[in-house]
C-alpha cells in the first residue's frame, strides 16, 4: 500500500495529471456537517498529496463545486479522474442517510451521501479511504 508518507511509492503505470473534484451543498456559504469535515480533511490531504506527486512528475487539480439543494443527492460526493470515490475502491458503494445538518439548511427533510467500505459506514470520508482510492487510481501499491 502506498501512503504519501513512503519515500519511496511503486509506480506501476506513470500517470502525469489527477483530477480531484469535491461536490457538496452548499446554502450561503454554509454545508453540512458531514460536508465540512470532509473536506477538512480532503483539503489537507490534497496539500500533502500535490508536494509528493509533484517531485513524481504528477500534477494534481483539485476543484470545489458547491451545489445547491436540488442537488443535494451528489452531496459529498469525491471524483478522482471523474470516478467516484466508492467506485475506485473494490467493494465500496455509496449509499445514504439521514442529515439533520443538511436539513436545517435545504428546509426539509435530508439525506446526504455516505460510503460503505469493508463493513463500515462512513459518513464523513476519512483519510485513509482518501489515500487508498488515490493510491488505486495511480496504480501505486
Amino acid at each position: 500500500m502506498w501512503y504519501p508518507h513512503s519515500d519511496t511509492p511503486v509506480w506501476k503505470e506513470a500517470m502525469n495529471q489527477l483530477n480531484i473534484e469535491w461536490r457538496h451543498l452548499d446554502v450561503d456559504g454554509d454545508t453540512c456537517l458531514r460536508c465540512s469535515e470532509t473536506g477538512k480533511t480532503l483539503k489537507q490531504v490534497v496539500e500533502e498529496l500535490r508536494r509528493l506527486l509533484a517531485r513524481q512528475g504528477v500534477r494534481l487539480r483539485f476543484t470545489e463545486t458547491r451545489l445547491p439543494p436540488s442537488q443535494l443527492e451528489q452531496s459529498n460526493l469525491i471524483l478522482l479522474n471523474g470516478t467516484p470515490l466508492e467506485d475506485v475502491l473494490d467493494g465500496a458503494k455509496a449509499s445514504e442517510s439521514c442529515c439533520r445538518s443538511c436539513a436545517c439548511l435545504a428546509g426539509k427533510q435530508a439525506y446526504c451521501r455516505t460510503v460503505e467500505y469493508q463493513g463500515r459506514v462512513y459518513e464523513e470520508i476519512p483519510e485513509h479511504l482518501i489515500r487508498l482510492a488515490v493510491a488505486t487510481v495511480l496504480g501505486l501499491e
